[in-house]
């Protein structure tokens, strides 16, 4: 797992006014850090710190620690937000957690092999249906990324959610739901241009046995 430590200030002025000076006059952002047995806090932190965690993909799926004021809590990034038009983020939120709070979050998807991949191999492209998957594992399990081998993977052939071996304690949301919400992750077919080209010379050989 990734080390994420990020500061944070305890934030007594709120408000949209507040927050607007946060930003502007001490380069901060404002947020909130809540669940767990405590209530809800006020926080901010540093705009370059916060840039600099969203630099790694992993900074999303992955248990941070904030130091606020001296006093360290475990807490996953719940919410985001950014100006639409600046370089600048709005307001974070974060939730409280312990190794065995069950969490919900969506983890990035890797995938490997590709170059080895048999559809590949055959003259076939690989398409990425989903990037993101969405899982539920207690905090300790909770894994940054979920991996995806493309190496067996046939020409015309796809990897549904169900075909993904995820880790000890990890569970798809998705599955969950039924059979029904097995989506395709990644599929490997041919090209569209050599595709229409099959079809154009299939259709040439019907004309011409026609002619005959």
């Amino acid at each position: 797992m990734s080390d994420f430590k990020l500061n944070a200030n305890v934030r007594s002025d709120e408000g949209k006014g507040a927050s607007r000076r946060l930003r502007r006059e001490e380069g901060r952002v404002p947020a909130i850090v809540y669940g767990g047995k405590a209530k809800p806090a006020s926080i901010s932190l540093l705009s370059k710190e916060m840039f600099k965690a969203l630099e790694d993909e992993t900074f999303f799926s992955s248990v941070l620690t904030l130091d606020i004021e001296g006093k360290e809590e475990k807490v996953i990034l719940r919410d985001l937000q950014r100006h639409p038009a600046k370089q600048q983020l709005l307001h974070a939120d974060f939730q409280r957690v312990s190794a065995n709070t069950k969490v919900h979050l969506k983890v990035p998807v890797h995938f490997l092999n590709e170059d080895k991949c048999k559809g590949v191999k055959a003259g076939g492209i690989v398409s990425h249906t989903l990037t993101e998957l969405e899982i539920s594992a207690p905090a300790s399990k909770l894994p940054e990324f979920i991996e995806v081998d493309l190496a067996d993977l046939e020409l015309d052939g796809t990897v549904h959610i169900s075909d993904i071996k995820l880790p000890a304690g990890v569970e798809s949301v998705d599955l969950a739901h039924g059979a029904d919400h097995d989506l395709v992750v990644a599929s490997v077919h041919k090209p569209r241009g050599a595709v229409e080209a099959e079809a154009e010379g299939e259709e040439g050989e019907a004309a011409e046995g026609g002619e005959e």
